[in-house]
């Protein structure tokens, strides 16, 4: 009877008595401010499912090209793939030295430039919320009421917020078929629609999730997930990094009328 009890007393409550979920300080209009520059700190972006390390796609950069061994942010580890689209993901993987359009500085797209190896940062308004990414000076404006339809396809889709509580979704529809999930070739066509949420669970992380469906691409809908962390140092904020000089020569050098030396 006495280990019974013990038991009893060292069984975990039930989820109504644990501790209460962190409520965020709010805004003047009442919202969780979410305000902040973030970071993922993860390697989605070399491939968002479990992943070894392995050798990188430029033999002479030895270890510095190397892919970082990384836990996946896919829930449930599988992406479903139609039959058609496992095989293009194979074919992208391997050509992907020139194929990943982060190579050439395209904008990375939603939600990969959530999880880039960049910093972004959240400013919120009243009638909206604009995030702006360091990575090539990437910015999103995120009406919190329906602006109506997009006026065209674009790299990092047609955003529109609302609050659900403590979190703030973000309806993302409106992509060209142009970006990539990450650098193993995982990919998607213009019928992407991606719903965000971005919840705070204590004063310095995030929760973000990203729930994916595309019917021309996958069999069903799926979901991501991962903590995001707040820039705590002294005088944290966005740098430059204007990655399109870097790509100039491998999109348009072979309209030099003579080769760079």
């Amino acid at each position: 009877m006495v280990g019974l009890a013990v038991m009893a007393a060292l069984a975990p409550y039930p989820a109504a008595a644990q501790a209460i979920a962190y409520k965020a300080p709010r805004t003047a209009d009442g919202h969780p401010n979410l305000n902040g520059i973030w970071q993922a700190l993860n390697t989605a972006n070399w491939d968002i499912q479990d992943h070894s390390a392995a050798a990188g796609t430029v033999v002479s950069l030895g270890a510095v090209g190397a892919i970082p061994p990384g836990q996946g942010v896919v829930e449930g580890s599988e992406i479903p793939y139609q039959t058609w689209a496992l095989a293009k993901k194979k074919e992208n993987f391997a050509n992907r030295l020139t194929a990943d359009p982060e190579v050439k500085c395209y904008l990375p797209g939603v939600p990969r430039a959530t999880y880039l190896p960049l910093p972004f940062q959240i400013i919120q308004g009243g009638k909206s919320i604009m995030i702006a990414y360091e990575y090539a000076n990437a910015v999103r404006n995120i009406p919190l009421t329906d602006p109506g339809q997009s006026p065209a396809p674009s790299w990092m889709g047609w955003s529109v917020g609302h609050w659900e509580g403590e979190t703030l979704v973000v309806d993302v529809t409106s992509f060209n078929e142009d970006t990539w999930f990450d650098r193993a070739g995982d990919f998607h066509s213009d019928a992407l629609h991606v719903v965000e949420r971005y919840t705070a669970r204590s004063p310095d992380t995030l929760t973000y999730e990203a729930t994916i469906e595309d019917p021309k691409v996958f069999t069903r809908p799926w979901k991501m997930s991962m903590p995001l962390y707040r820039h705590v140092e002294k005088n944290a904020q966005l740098l430059e990094f204007k990655c399109v000089e870097f790509a100039e020569e491998l999109i348009y050098g072979h309209l030099r009328k003579k080769p760079s030396k």
